[in-house]
């Protein structure tokens, strides 16, 4: 055999080892998902810079581009020598998201970025990712050492800390998918179902707190227009408020798509800017006013495959960190596909949180595409196992 064919065959043995295991169903969904997504907010932000139509969709190739090749070098990651240092990474997790309140840039009325030159980064959106992590190293080491009580009391304080910084932002969407990365991670591992029955008796009574009783003697924990976002999907037709206008539209533009949509061109609510947060937050009613039934629908059912394979992976994960930390990931992406869409069509609050692969954003794009690459490190993980690898 010539030297040139003894080097191809090496080449090709050493990329199906690299590859092998690989969940190609995930990672194909991922990157249908991410380019539908950016073809989208061309297709919404054509006309909003007066000048320079490609003004969006060349960022968001390039936060996408720059999130793959992330993702790739994860899939090299060893998440156990990781674990060495956990607190380290927790410590740089508040720092960092502490650092937003006092060196942070300010945009409509939020805190929530810091500007590196010509870039700005959200640590909140790279947060979830590290915060799945820490709280999987913590509940691993501890669960069978630890009074289950004290576990669940001693997870939920790490979630809460960076959790209430960023809420201070005011971010609460983020917020509240740190909360759902912790409650995930402590089902998965089994602790006692009366906690979760406390949790969300506690929750309640805080919420009636917040909306209506602390307010009622003058003590008001949440901004006017956070109010506004929280309980206009419950009357959106009475509300004059900033978010009761956005339902509304997002209403209209979903409705208006009927079965098979108007297309790009025929787009109304998103071209003539009826729709706010069109490339962002709403941009789920720009498919569906764009594609229609049909389009929405494709979009859900690819959002639920996706999390199919990532529960698949969970479910073959090699070691019990890795089972934790695909569940954080898992119920991560689960939450923000539910909210998102569930907020476009006014069945949850509006809480700012975007879609997954699919919304404008430089720091929600890379703190996607890197959570799915851990998911596929996991997954190569648990089939080598599988087959007796090493």
């Amino acid at each position: 055999m010539s030297t040139l064919g003894r080097t191809g065959e090496s080449f090709e043995a050493r990329a199906r080892a690299r590859t092998a295991g690989m969940d190609w169903t995930l990672l194909g969904l991922t990157l249908a998902v991410s380019f539908f997504g950016i073809y989208m907010v061309r297709a919404a932000t054509e006309s909003d810079v007066s000048g320079d139509p490609g003004f969006f969709f060349t960022r968001q190739l390039a936060y996408t581009l720059v999130g793959l090749v992330c993702m790739f070098f994860i899939l090299r990651l060893d998440l156990e020598w990781l674990s060495r240092y956990v607190w380290t990474i927790y410590a740089i997790l508040v720092a960092s998201v502490g650092a937003v309140l006092v060196l942070g840039a300010s945009a409509r009325g939020s805190t929530r970025w810091i500007d590196l030159g010509p870039v700005r980064v959200q640590p909140s959106e790279l947060g979830k990712v590290v915060i799945a992590f820490v709280i999987a190293v913590v509940v691993m080491e501890r669960l069978k050492s630890m009074d289950p009580a004290r576990l669940t009391l001693m997870v939920l304080a790490l979630a809460l800390l960076p959790a209430i910084i960023v809420f201070l932002q005011p971010d609460l969407g983020t917020s509240l998918v740190y909360a759902a990365i912790a409650l995930a991670i402590l089902w998965v591992a089994g602790q006692p179902i009366t906690h979760f029955a406390a949790i969300g008796a506690v929750l309640l009574v805080g919420v009636a707190l917040v909306l209506y009783l602390l307010p009622a003697v003058g003590l008001n924990v949440l901004q006017p227009y956070q109010v506004d976002r929280l309980t206009s999907f419950v009357d959106s037709g009475s509300d004059r408020s900033q978010a009761g206008y956005q339902l509304e539209q997002s209403k209209v533009a979903i409705g208006s798509g009927g079965a098979l949509g108007k297309g790009p061109s025929g787009a109304t609510q998103t071209i003539n800017d009826f729709l706010p947060e069109h490339h962002t937050d709403f941009i789920f009613a720009v498919v569906a006013e764009m594609f229609g039934f049909m389009g929405g629908g494709l979009l859900i059912a690819a959002y639920f495959i996706l999390i199919w394979r990532a529960i698949v992976i969970m479910r073959l994960a090699a070691t019990e960190l890795e089972r934790l930390v695909a569940a954080g990931i898992t119920a991560m992406l689960a939450f923000e596909v539910f909210v998102n869409i569930g907020m476009n069509v006014g069945i949850m609050p509006i809480t700012g949180i975007p879609l997954p692969f699919m919304s404008y954003g430089g720091s929600h794009t890379l703190t996607n595409l890197v959570a799915v690459g851990v998911l596929l490190r996991i997954g190569m993980r648990g089939r080598a196992a599988q087959a007796g690898a090493v």
